[in-house]
């Protein structure tokens, strides 16, 4: 069964704008600046936690009051 040229074109032109907008997605989505971005609004907004800060400011200040003691030791 023959198709009409005129059909074939039409469908190229829509595979090729699906393509396209399959592309711009995909380059949207990939972009190393918002992906960057995501990963420190979610380290910020994990930080921020008080059942991770506190611990970390504890470790913290013990590593500095060891370092202390060794320098004056």
């Amino acid at each position: 069964m023959a198709r009409d040229p005129d059909t074939i074109q039409r469908e190229i032109e829509q595979a090729r704008e699906a393509l396209a907008s399959t592309l711009d997605q995909l380059g949207t989505k990939a972009n190393p600046k918002r992906l960057v971005d995501g990963a420190k609004s979610s380290a910020r907004s994990t930080l921020a936690e008080p059942k991770v800060k506190y611990p970390l400011i504890g470790v913290g200040v013990l590593i500095l009051l060891l370092i202390l003691k060794k320098i004056f030791s």
